[in-house]
């Protein structure tokens, strides 16, 4: 079975996040055990990116583990949600959403990074 969703921490987030995104579109999920909203979330995002298959990829961050990630993000709350497509973040929530609003920021993130593919590689319609 592949595995569209795993764990990122200081050591790889560079290659797991920024770099992956260059390819298909991640979901930073930045949450920690004792969070209530995350334990909610969580599950719920995993299951979203088994049901899309691929077209984008979860990367789950402890962030009583990696307070580096979470200070870089300048994360206030949690869950803290992050889009990265291309190497930058394009768009961010916080705490637990309903389903329909997860599904929404996820389409949103996949379009994003479709739209914005490098030259000469769209493929015709």
């Amino acid at each position: 079975m592949i595995k569209y969703s795993y764990n990122a921490e200081e050591a790889n987030f560079d290659e797991l996040v920024v770099a992956r995104s260059h390819d298909v579109p991640v979901l930073l999920d930045i949450g920690a055990e004792w969070c209530s909203p995350c334990l909610v979330l969580g599950p719920m995002l995993e299951k979203l990116a088994e049901e899309y298959e691929g077209k984008f990829v979860l990367a789950k961050v402890d962030a009583d583990e990696n307070m580096r990630i979470a200070g870089r993000h300048k994360v206030r709350g949690f869950p803290t949600v992050i889009a990265y497509s291309r190497g930058q973040e394009t768009d961010r929530f916080h705490s637990a959403q309903a389903l329909h609003f997860l599904r929404s920021f996820i389409d949103k993130l996949i379009e994003h990074h479709a739209a914005d593919m490098p030259e000469g590689t769209r493929q015709a319609d």
